[in-house]
């Protein structure tokens, strides 16, 4: 014997399995299964969305018969805290998480530049690369002094650089520099860190990668402008000499040209010899001998 018993659908139980399943910067995909398995109808959930950071809410509707539920929460702010609840639209049992956006992204190629009595740190600007940025919100600029184990905030600027002065010799510093923080400090970029530990040293450098690849250009550069001027120069130099040797072989072989050949004669060592032995030996002349020119 058997018997088939059907229970009866319970619509104030709470949505099941309510997780995360990626978050971006200005959204967040979350999923949930029906409170009960197969459901016969349309079901309507109401998808509550408190800001904890601006102390806002909303609330979204959706309807599905699936036993398992995706939605994707839009119009988040980038390193918002928001806390989601989503329950039934008779307002049953609730499940609820908490959802962190992905925050803003670091600033790209920060470098210092060093100046007689102060530095200036540069970065490019983030606009290239978040589109959620815009310039006027700003940067902040805070620095670590490991000696001292102090965290200091320097200031905000909109431009993309910050000129930081009464730096101590000796001391090493961190500098951080990110999208300025919104809303009490709790909406911010993420840092770009930058060590700087040469003071004191004498040297003018910077401590970063680009800044000591900089100071090995203004190095580099100005041996290979000698270089250049010493090859131009030997050219020049070699380039004379050969002109110069051209043009005294076309004088003496133009001195030996014969027009009625049509070529250059030059004679062989032999023939001056011969005519050496049979030229007369030129003597002396005497002072009482008059000299006859015909």
């Amino acid at each position: 014997d058997y018997v088939v018993v059907k229970m009866i659908p319970d619509n104030r139980l709470p949505p099941r399995h309510l997780h995360s399943v990626r978050t971006g910067k200005t959204f967040a995909v979350i999923k949930w299964e029906s409170p009960y398995d197969s459901p016969d109808q349309d079901m309507l959930y109401a998808v509550a969305v408190k800001d904890l950071v601006r102390k806002t809410d909303k609330i979204y509707k959706v309807k599905s018969r699936n036993s398992t539920v995706e939605y994707t929460i839009k119009k988040l702010e980038p390193g918002g805290k928001y806390h989601v609840i989503v329950q039934l639209g008779n307002m049953s049992k609730e499940s609820s998480m908490k959802v962190n956006t992905v925050p803003l992204s670091a600033p790209d190629a920060l470098k210092i530049i060093t100046e007689n009595d102060h530095i200036l740190l540069f970065w490019k600007s983030l606009a290239l690369k978040e589109s959620n940025f815009n310039e006027s919100r700003g940067y902040e600029i805070h620095m670590f002094d490991s000696l001292m184990n102090i965290t200091a905030y320097l200031g905000n600027t909109t431009e993309n650089f910050f000129k930081v002065s009464n730096l101590k010799i000796g001391h090493n510093y961190s500098f951080t520099v990110q999208a300025r923080c919104l809303y009490g400090g709790q909406m911010c970029g993420e840092p770009a860190t930058l060590l700087y530990d040469e003071l004191g040293t004498g040297e003018d450098s910077s401590a970063t990668k680009s800044g000591r690849g900089t100071d090995v250009a203004a190095i580099v550069v100005p041996v290979l402008f000698v270089l250049l001027v010493t090859l131009g120069i030997g050219f020049v130099v070699l380039y004379m000499r050969h002109r110069r040797l051209q043009n005294s072989f076309t004088a003496f072989a133009n001195s030996h040209y014969s027009s009625r050949l049509g070529s250059a004669i030059f004679s062989s060592g032999d023939d001056l010899g011969d005519e050496d032995d049979e030229a007369p030996m030129i003597t002396g002349f005497s002072d009482d001998v008059p000299m006859v020119i015909a």
